[in-house]
């Protein structure tokens, strides 16, 4: 049974009269075991809840839902069932290069193929056993996002630190012949899996596609807590731009193919190298968005078609506090606003004393590297956040600080802007 923590209001369950705190035993007379049952069982015309009261009586009761519209109930754990935890132990993880005192909730290693479904998440699938995979079938769950970083599978179980992560391959396989979509990445480790091994590992995974339909490249994350760890390299420069090569070679031959890029390198790789972010017409679809790939791009195009639109606005003063990698192009987006409107804006790279000046992304600053680095700075009106820093849902960063106490801190009002260009724009000039 599966304790309903929430029931949105005027939604079909809502209209129905179950309320919070009641048990859902069961949909159309099947047991619900997790958020995959709930899904699977609840894309019905008129499906009927068993539920247990708060009076423990048992009733069905009949949803009709002719737009399949979410029920709107919420319960205890996104996947209804305890989330499936890691049993790796990667040589890479970020989870291992966390300090101590930090919340609980940062320290659970998921590695849910049912997370793929709900939030994107990527999973490696060495516990997705067979039983999953022809759950993943049955279910047509697609895209199922896989962390593959090598198909060597001598090397694959190295880095992952499990002996079954050699056994991808046939994974991939039995996912790929039942038509199921997959999209990739590879944490690139220097030393590890670039050069020749990520040349090998792109030309096998070219035999997944159409299946496959995108692979991203992404920069390792490696903080100052390493210690006892398996050492790993920076990518430098050179890294970079050699990764940066092997990818467009496998650009052009899939273009060329099959009228698609289908592998990306992360932003970050681009800044590493010293090379141009490409354009927005790059990175197709954006499939791997989430992954830190194209974002810069979006943000300058998202921007700069929302400044030739004729939006009106004022000139403010305001500040911006960002990540030390994506600071430079706010600057150049800055500096065009300030042409049109005479908006004074200062960005402010903050340095990541936290985790260490190696990781550069806003995502990952603390309220605390943000209270000391712009303590006694000129700060204008306002200081605008990208919402990435949030906790999803809540006005805490990762550090526990809250959007209230840095307001208190720095004596200025904190605003908290989406990630999008054009959202960024109408914060600075209305």
């Amino acid at each position: 049974m599966h304790k309903i923590t929430a029931v949105e209001k005027k939604s079909p369950a809502a209209r129905t009269g179950i309320v919070t705190g009641e048990e859902l035993l069961k949909i159309n007379g099947v047991q619900v075991t997790d958020v995959l049952d709930y899904l699977y069982l609840t894309a019905d015309e008129c499906p009927v809840l068993t539920i247990k009261g708060l009076d423990d009586k048992i009733r069905d009761v009949g949803i009709k839902n002719p737009r399949y519209a979410p029920l709107g109930l919420q319960f205890e754990h996104p996947t209804l069932s305890k989330p499936i935890s890691c049993r790796n132990k990667c040589v890479f993880c970020f989870i291992d290069q966390l300090p101590k005192g930090m919340r609980a909730s940062l320290y659970f290693k998921d590695d849910d193929y049912r997370l793929c479904f709900l939030y994107g998440n990527y999973v490696t699938l060495t516990n997705a056993d067979q039983a999953a995979l022809e759950r993943i079938v049955k279910m047509r769950l697609s895209p199922v996002n896989i962390s593959v970083h090598t198909t060597n599978s001598d090397l694959r179980v190295k880095m992952l630190g499990n002996r079954y992560a050699g056994e991808l391959e046939g994974k991939m396989v039995y996912l790929a012949q039942n038509d199921i979509q997959m999209q990739a990445q590879i944490v690139l480790c220097p030393g590890l899996n670039d050069g020749a091994e990520l040349k090998r590992t792109l030309r096998d995974l070219t035999a997944y596609y159409p299946q496959l339909s995108s692979v991203s490249v992404v920069d390792v994350g490696l903080t100052r807590y390493r210690q006892g760890l398996c050492e790993i390299l920076p990518v430098d420069k050179a890294v970079a731009s050699e990764t940066l090569a092997i990818v467009e070679e496998f650009q052009r031959e899939m273009l060329a193919a099959h009228k698609a890029r289908w592998v990306f390198c992360g932003d970050e790789l681009y800044i590493k190298a010293g090379a141009a972010i490409p354009a927005e017409d790059f990175y197709e679809d954006f499939a791997q968005y989430e992954n830190g790939v194209g974002f810069i791009a979006a943000l300058r195009t998202e921007f700069l078609s929302a400044l030739k639109s004729g939006m009106s606005g004022k000139k403010r003063t305001l500040s911006i506090a960002c990540g030390t990698s994506v600071a430079p192009y706010l600057r150049e987006l800055i500096a065009r606003a300030h042409e049109k409107y005479g908006t004074n804006c200062v960005v402010y790279a903050v340095e990541n004393r936290f985790f260490g000046p190696a990781v550069t992304a806003s995502g990952l600053l603390t309220g605390l590297d943000l209270i000391d680095a712009l303590k006694d700075k000129p700060l204008g009106d306002k200081l605008l956040l990208s919402s990435i820093m949030l906790k999803s849902g809540e006005d805490i960063l990762l550090d526990d600080i809250s959007v209230k106490q840095i307001e208190k801190e720095l004596n200025i009002p904190v605003a908290i802007c989406p990630q999008d260009g054009a959202a960024l724009l109408r914060v600075l000039i209305e």
